[in-house]
């Protein structure tokens, strides 16, 4: 899903928090609001990786190339393995929340991010192209940079 969509749809989502639980604070829900598309820093720092170039255009078009590439070849397989997305990292993150209560904030927005993730892979049928697990990832082998011309 594009960042545009996960601002938009990440606003609608701090709104209803703020709706249900009115008491919530401000610098809490800006931690939800900022954390659900945020978390998409991981997408440019494989971009940065994959291309060595480091601007945001570069990285746009990066991943606007990946995509049509995936989808011209229909080929089973994962895509690139950002490292936010992953359970354990989620799980880091709640973690830190009973040492330190914004990142229960932090963690409620990535959670949002990664289910509108999900659903946006499940509709265009490409779930297979996420890794979820660091574990699998590690397992995989796939630690070994690789540059691209895209």
């Amino acid at each position: 899903m594009i960042p545009r969509w996960h601002i938009l749809l990440g606003a609608i989502f701090t709104a209803f928090i703020w709706l249900v639980f009115p008491e919530t604070a401000w610098y809490n829900l800006a931690l939800i609001f900022l954390s659900a598309f945020l978390i998409d820093f991981d997408h440019y720092i494989c971009a940065v990786w994959k291309t060595g170039k480091l601007g945001l255009f570069s990285a746009f078009a990066y991943h606007k190339k990946l995509q049509k590439m995936h989808r011209k070849c229909k080929k089973k397989g994962k895509g690139d393995f950002h490292i936010f997305h992953t359970v354990e990292f989620h799980l880091l993150v709640f973690a830190l929340g009973f040492l330190f209560e914004p990142f229960f904030y932090v963690f409620a927005g990535m959670v949002f991010h990664s289910l509108m993730d999900v659903i946006h892979l499940i509709i265009l049928k490409e779930l297979d192209k996420r890794e979820f697990f660091l574990v699998n990832w590690l397992n995989r082998g796939s630690t070994t940079p690789i540059r691209t011309s895209i």
